[in-house]
């Protein structure tokens, strides 16, 4: 399976974009590696670029860019609102998929001795990557920012992991970069109905992880609280794993809490803006809006819409791009500028780039999709229209269930019918998947009959790729079929205790998803009439059978249930 990094550095440059755009065309050249988010930032001088691809690929395009970026970038002109001590601020890698975070540590490594060995760059090592325990914050690393560093990379205690230890006019301009292994993080500012600084850093310091320190009597203005070795004590903030700072954004004419969400399993997005809310009421301020700074993943948003559709008693089992539609309007993420999700959310904005997702049959329309399985092309077959069939099942039934969410006089149960239309949508999302999938099979048998049968070697080779394509195009309509089947347990239960006003709506659900089963079926078996001796198409057969009769007793109850309900007598 693919192994992905994300890969988020940050250079300091957020005004001048020929320098930024020269930076972002070195990533641009490395195969393998998808660009998905250039945000550069005028305020703080500093654009953020979120990257993600295969980890020797990235660990390329990383150090291609931070080439660029010393190359153009002098950091001893360098002014910013964000704390900063390099062109090359920070380049943390993060797992995506199918790696571990002990292999991004590796490649963070390799990266940072490439720079540190070629580029003649300090590199401190932070987080997971961190060789010293003190350098795990990247706080820490950063400390006193640029102007601090002609005695820090000189000191025995910060010596740079990688890379030269001198004060030299080369190092001058470069500055020091942190390379980094860590978890995904959001960076999320929180926009305020004011301009001063100082208040945003009282709700900042508030939520905060870090919190601030520990004052006797006013906690401004008090004597500072030391432990028994005179060091500051910290009063924790409301938030476990969140950074954060209050500053000033002149392009927008508003002060910000910035917030890095470093670990969103502990805190969400959604949490942090509500306890910001809170914190800035207690303090005379007013939230009025957010800002997502680069990219996030899908999950992250569409938990955030559910959690303010069950503040409002609505059902979550819609459409996901309803949901989005809901956290971006409740968080205000589109108050400074809008808010795209094709170019924000990660997976949206790697389907888009994906070539197996160009030209989906699930893209067409109703018209497109009719008129190309009715075309002479052998695909879109019956596998694809029965997964299409069940799908429409699946929301038909979800629909049933959001009605029943939504009726009046029955607040009580809107939660009851939010699961049901979560389940519905499983389905039919999952069985949307599965019209191209079932085409994608098809086309792979296809593939496989074109393979050459000249010799002996290429004859064994064809035989065991058009056996091998055609197990899976039975394992996919196999899937279609239990899909199909589990969904109607929905149109079941919306026929007994749903919106009895829609109950015809949940019999039509019934019927589309049991065609869909002998749909696929079908298709299941004509796969598998020419591998009879194989024990393992032999057991699919075998369930398959089961899951038919199923559906045709699941077909019959629902049926039963709705007739007695519309019957004319």
């Amino acid at each position: 399976m693919q192994q992905l990094i994300e890969c988020v550095p940050n250079f300091s440059e957020g005004r001048d974009m020929n320098i930024i755009n020269q930076i972002t065309d070195e990533i641009k050249k490395i195969e393998g590696v998808s660009l998905i988010d250039v945000d550069p930032g005028k305020a703080t001088n500093r654009t953020v670029v979120t990257m993600v691809g295969e980890p020797e690929a990235i660990v390329e395009a990383a150090f291609n860019a931070v080439k660029k970026a010393k190359e153009l970038i002098d950091m001893r002109k360098h002014k910013g609102a964000h704390p900063r001590f390099g062109a090359t601020d920070v380049c943390p890698l993060v797992p995506v998929s199918n790696i571990s975070m002990e292999e991004v540590v590796a490649y963070a490594h390799k990266l940072a001795q490439k720079i540190g060995k070629e580029l003649n760059i300090p590199i401190f090592c932070y987080e997971f990557a961190a060789q010293k325990d003190i350098r795990k914050n990247l706080a820490e690393c950063r400390k006193g920012e640029y102007e601090a560093l002609p005695e820090r990379i000189t000191s025995a205690e910060w010596k740079p992991d990688f890379g030269p230890d001198t004060w030299s006019e080369e190092v001058q301009k470069s500055g020091v970069t942190a390379v980094g292994a860590r978890n995904f993080l959001i960076a999320y500012n929180i926009n305020l109905n004011t301009t001063s600084t100082r208040r945003a850093n009282t709700v900042a310091f508030d939520i905060r992880e870090r919190g601030r320190v520990k004052r006797e009597g006013h906690p401004i203005t008090g004597k500072i609280v030391k432990d028994e070795n005179g060091n500051p004590v910290n009063q924790p903030g409301l938030l476990k794993s969140v950074k954060g700072i209050g500053w000033f954004i002149e392009e927008y004419g508003i002060a910000q809490i910035s917030l890095n969400l470093t670990d969103i399993s502990v805190t969400s997005m959604h949490k942090a803006f509500d306890v910001a809310c809170e914190r800035a009421r207690i303090n005379g301020l007013r939230v009025t809006g957010s800002e997502l700074v680069g990219v996030i993943p899908l999950q992250a948003m569409l938990d955030a819409g559910k959690y303010f559709l069950k503040k409002q008693n609505r059902s979550t089992g819609i459409a996901d791009a309803e949901i989005i539609k809901i956290a971006v309007k409740s968080l205000g993420l589109d108050e400074l500028y809008p808010f795209d999700p094709d170019k924000k959310i990660i997976e949206y904005i790697l389907n888009k780039e994906n070539k197996n997702n160009q030209n989906r049959l699930i893209d067409k329309t109703i018209t497109e999709f009719v008129h190309e399985t009715a075309s002479e092309s052998p695909a879109p077959g019956g596998g694809s229209v029965a997964a299409y069939l069940g799908s429409i099942g699946a929301a038909l039934g979800t629909m049933v269930a959001n009605l029943s969410s939504h009726k009046r006089g029955w607040d009580h149960r809107t939660q009851e019918f939010s699961d049901w239309a979560e389940k519905g949508k499983y389905y039919h999302d999952e069985l949307l998947k599965m019209v191209d999938e079932d085409t994608r099979a098809f086309n792979a048998i296809m593939d496989a009959f074109q393979l050459p049968k000249k010799t002996n070697e290429e004859q064994k080779k064809r035989t065991e790729a058009i056996e091998k394509a055609t197990i899976n195009a039975i394992d996919v309509p196999f899937k279609t079929m239990k899909l199909c089947c589990d969904s109607m347990e929905v149109m079941l239960e919306m026929a007994k205790i749903g919106n009895q006003n829609s109950i015809s709506d949940a019999g039509v659900g019934a019927l589309s998803a049991r065609s869909g089963v002998i749909g696929a079926w079908l298709n299941v078996k004509i796969n598998a009439k020419d591998l009879s001796k194989n024990e393992y198409v032999n057991k699919l057969l075998n369930e398959g059978r089961g899951i038919v009769q199923k559906a045709t007793d699941l077909e019959v109850k629902i049926l039963d249930l709705v007739n007695k309900h519309i019957d004319v007598h």
